[in-house]
């Protein structure tokens, strides 16, 4: 414990954004660090508990306390307050393949669980993970970690987002050969084609494939497997090259609006509007597709939870005339009521970088139908609704829109090419059946981790399961393994 009374003599101070004024204009990333004084002194309010649910249970079940990929979190934050950053960037690498992906775009599950959380004040577990791993890279600490001996076998990985990346490093540094085949033309899932440049940018991921291909992992891009497109290769061609096969793709079957007016023009799913910026972004070509842009429109983003956001803050920066959020759940309270929720992640009113750039939420309403003029999408026909969902007769209204995003969440990974092809088994969700124990699915030599075998998921439960999915493919191959649970 750095400093025994840090906890009562200094308050919780959080990294500043931009101003929204400024920020709206780019698409950096526009969090402000705190410097190092600032840093340490918010290491310092760690109080080192008896039991520090920060660190997480160990539990797969979701909604449970702390760090899915246990972090050892007060032992990272004595360093900080010690000012001995290099061994708490080995600390942190030690249970995470990626912290700068988790300490930017992670919601913090292990803050709501801080025992300082009872009085609303948490570490800044976060920000202290970011600073650590930020200062790692800048001073050239995180160099490949090569392997002594290759083992001989070989590895695929099909799918390069967080999970199909961690369970890749592992791999590689315990000596097999891994090949990562990812359809489009560069690495991350949706870490490169989902969460826009302005929270996470992309060299970020860049310097992280880099190390990865030090370290012997090599990347086949351009690559679908299952698919139909030219370049596109069989999954059973996979199995017959490589001692085991990971399916480390993502939920992608986005979730659709099926009522009257859905097929208008204007009405996309987010995930055909979010990866479009990026690709223009990094100077990436939009191939056969048509631009999805908001500027000048009245924009209405249905669904309220990370993905609608990055719609509204990319609409924004687009010129959007106005962003409105449809949430169809009732708003949720502004403060969690402690003594139910802590220290499991509570359900209360948070708002976004993104919400905060000046969008609309609405709550408990219901879309009915869409209509327009010319084929071309111009309103929604909207209900209020109550905690059963049923409308609420006479609080009927409309919305101007000339661009409707569904981010409603995603059902399940694509089912036809790959899937199919295999013929692995599904679960009664329609994700990837496999297990925790061995992430085995019904084929032997056939693995599957992150959100293709959970469905959606946070990209640090892609990480956890990418660095399990590792450990039981490196046990299935040599009988024993050295990596980490």
């Amino acid at each position: 414990m750095g400093k025994i009374t840090g906890f009562l003599e200094i308050d919780r101070n959080e990294r500043k954004y931009a101003p929204v004024t400024e920020r709206v204009k780019h698409y950096r990333e526009f969090v402000i660090p705190l410097s190092e004084k600032d840093t340490r002194d918010q290491a310092a309010r760690c109080m080192n508990c008896g039991i520090p649910y920060c660190h997480g249970t160990g539990s797969v079940a979701p909604g449970t306390p702390g760090c899915p990929v246990n972090n050892q979190i007060p032992d990272f934050n004595d360093l900080v307050y010690q000012g001995n950053w290099e061994e708490a960037s080995r600390n942190l690498h030690s249970t995470n393949n990626f912290p700068e992906f988790t300490g930017r775009i992670c919601p913090a599950p292990c803050e709501a669980s801080c025992t300082l959380n009872i009085d609303d004040n948490p570490v800044t577990i976060k920000t202290i993970e970011c600073a650590i791993v930020d200062r790692a890279w800048d001073n050239g600490w995180l160099k490949p970690e090569i392997a002594p001996a290759k083992t001989g076998k070989k590895v695929a990985i099909i799918g390069s987002g967080p999970a199909g990346l961690a369970a890749a490093q592992q791999l590689a540094r315990v000596g097999h050969d891994v090949h990562v085949y990812e359809k489009f033309a560069k690495a991350g899932g949706l870490l490169r084609y989902g969460i826009p440049d302005f929270k996470m940018e992309k060299h970020i991921i860049d310097r992280r494939v880099a190390q990865m291909e030090a370290e012997g992992v090599t990347f086949h891009y351009g690559v679908h497997v299952g698919g139909t497109s030219e370049g596109a290769i069989d999954p059973r061609e996979l199995l017959a090259q490589y001692d085991a096969v990971a399916l480390t793709g993502g939920a992608e079957a986005g979730r659709d609006l099926p009522i009257p007016g859905r097929d208008l023009d204007g009405i996309h799913f987010a995930m055909d509007f979010l990866p479009q910026q990026n690709r223009r972004v990094s100077s990436e070509p939009l191939g056969s597709e048509r631009d999805i842009l908001a500027g000048g429109k009245h924009v209405v983003v249905i669904g309220g939870g990370d993905t609608g956001s990055d719609c509204i803050g990319t609409s924004f920066r687009q010129g959007a005339r106005s962003v409105t959020q449809l949430e169809i759940m009732p708003a949720p309270p502004e403060h969690e009521n402690k003594g139910v929720t802590w220290p499991n992640w509570p359900l209360k009113m948070r708002t976004s970088s993104s919400q905060a750039e000046g969008a609309v939420r609405e709550y408990a309403v219901l879309t009915q139908k869409f209509s327009g003029v010319d084929g071309k999408v111009q309103k929604l026909h909207c209900v209020k609704v109550d905690d059963k969902f049923k409308p609420l007769p006479g609080t009927e209204f409309e919305i101007d829109a000339q661009l409707v995003l569904l981010a409603m969440g995603f059902v399940h990974p694509v089912h036809e090419g790959m899937l199919k092809t295999l013929g692995v088994d599904l679960d009664q969700r329609g994700n990837v059946r496999a297990n925790t124990q061995d992430y085995q699915t019904s084929l032997p030599n056939v693995f599957s981790a992150g959100d293709m075998r959970r469905g959606q998921s946070l990209v640090v439960w892609a990480i956890r399961e990418g660095r399990l999915c590792a450990r039981a493919i490196d046990q299935y191959l040599m009988g024993t393994t050295t990596l980490p649970r």
